[in-house]
């Protein structure tokens, strides 16, 4: 009897997280993803569930935008609107997280019984998440030949195409015509905007 209470604890020890726990795709009110993560988890704690959740993931990433001159790092939402939920599908844990506040439903499978992810899809997006941070990308990417109009400074309202792009000074040059000659002009992020 001592043998069968060991094997029992055992496992659950090497692996805190339920084996029946399934990843499944949650649509929320976009901009209302951070909200309704923390929803869902107030619930489960609430209700004692804690058993029939794993983790919860907003997937986000890093971005780099010029603000006043200033670099910032902000989060950009990869799936906006939409929640992962790692859980054990049953009526009890679908009812906690179908009627939290600022969900509308599940994504994938029958209206009342939704469809899992695979593992693999999660760990992409889980990388891609962890990518992101190591290295942020801008929010604003410019490409050599596109055509922008500039916005603000003695140039404003004169359009050309971007000659080169500098993400490390967020600056761009541009290739302006003033008086029908091609004048190249280098300008902040800010100060273009793609027409």
């Amino acid at each position: 009897m001592t043998d069968a209470v060991d094997n029992s604890v055992a496992p659950a020890a090497a692996t805190p997280a339920n084996p029946d726990l399934r990843w499944y795709v949650v649509h929320a009110y976009s901009g209302m993803e951070k909200a309704v993560e923390r929803n869902i988890t107030e619930r489960i704690n609430r209700a004692g569930m804690q058993h029939k959740f794993g983790r919860i993931l907003v997937p986000t990433e890093e971005v780099v935008e010029m603000k006043n001159g200033q670099r910032k790092t902000t989060e950009r939402r990869f799936f906006p609107g939409y929640v992962l939920v790692e859980m054990v599908m049953d009526d009890e844990s679908w009812h906690l997280v179908k009627h939290t506040n600022k969900v509308t439903g599940f994504v994938g499978g029958a209206k009342n019984r939704p469809a899992p992810i695979s593992e693999e899809e999660v760990q992409k997006i889980v990388s891609q998440m962890q990518e992101g941070t190591d290295k942020p990308r801008h929010k604003v990417e410019f490409v050599v030949g596109e055509l922008v109009r500039v916005k603000e400074g003695p140039f404003t309202d004169f359009n050309g195409s971007v000659e080169e792009v500098n993400y490390e000074k967020s600056k761009v040059r541009v290739s302006v015509t003033i008086f029908g000659r091609a004048t190249p002009v280098e300008l902040e992020f800010t100060q273009v905007e793609k027409t």
